[in-house]
């Protein structure tokens, strides 16, 4: 073989060879890059990583916060809501408090009307009459001031107490002429006038010049014919009419 052709083969083997180290070498590069072996590669997607990392946990983090806010919002609303349905519930139950006394204090002054008309009307029918709030009775027979005021008291009334000239005006016609007891006296001490419910004299209608005799401590109405003042105190032994009267539309 000659010098040339020989060079020729070399040169030709060793092109071979470099092409196939070129080779050798890009494709271990090839791999090495689709294996992920690239440093600026590994890199940029670790930043990558963390930034997505850190972005969800940043959105976490917010919508932890959004929730807490949230539920603590709702659990104002509700803790007010409660507040409010309780004091409701107070002052609803006050309201019927109320307005169970309310029925009851109706429920008892209705029945107490009732009783008291009843009452009238059976007066009524007994003789007695009605005069503004009481009602009136003049007996037909003749007792003592004492036994004038048993009679009243075993019916619930008491001898008459005239404090008005409204209410002598109609007890004169009532009496019809007669000469009747009434609730005056001092029999406990002399010249100091009561009426039978303990109540001191305050309106009189005693008869022109009438002089109150020591003995005298009872008092009629009727005396002469003045239709007002005609009161006149006689022996309470004496025996009169009398007047009973009996308040029926007081409260109770």
């Amino acid at each position: 073989m000659s010098l040339s052709v020989y060079d020729e083969v070399i040169g030709t083997e060793e092109l071979n060879r470099g092409d196939r180290v070129e080779m050798v070498v890009e494709i271990y590069e090839s791999a090495d890059a689709v294996r992920g072996h690239d440093p600026n590669t590994e890199a940029e997607l670790t930043r990558k990583e963390r930034s997505l990392e850190q972005r969800k946990h940043s959105a976490g983090s917010r919508r932890y916060r959004l929730t807490a806010v949230f539920l603590g919002l709702l659990c104002v609303l509700l803790l007010t809501a409660i507040t409010l349905l309780w004091i409701n519930f107070n002052n609803l139950t006050a309201e019927r408090d109320q307005l169970h006394t309310s029925n009851t204090n109706l429920t008892a002054e209705r029945d107490g009307l009732q009783r008291r008309l009843s009452e009238l009307e059976k007066a009524t029918q007994e003789g007695w009459i009605c005069f503004n709030s009481s009602i009136y009775y003049i007996s037909t027979e003749k007792k003592s001031w004492s036994e004038s005021r048993e009679h009243c008291r075993e019916r619930g009334a008491d001898l008459l107490i005239i404090n008005s000239k409204e209410k002598q005006t109609f007890i004169n016609k009532l009496r019809g002429g007669q000469k009747a007891w009434i609730g005056l006296t001092d029999s406990e001490r002399e010249g100091v006038w009561k009426w039978v419910d303990g109540s001191a004299l305050t309106t009189e209608f005693w008869k022109t010049g009438e002089s109150k005799g020591s003995d005298e401590d009872c008092v009629i109405t009727g005396y002469e014919s003045d239709p007002v003042k005609n009161w006149a105190d006689f022996p309470c032994k004496d025996q009169f009419v009398w007047i009973c009267e009996k308040r029926i539309l007081m409260r109770e």
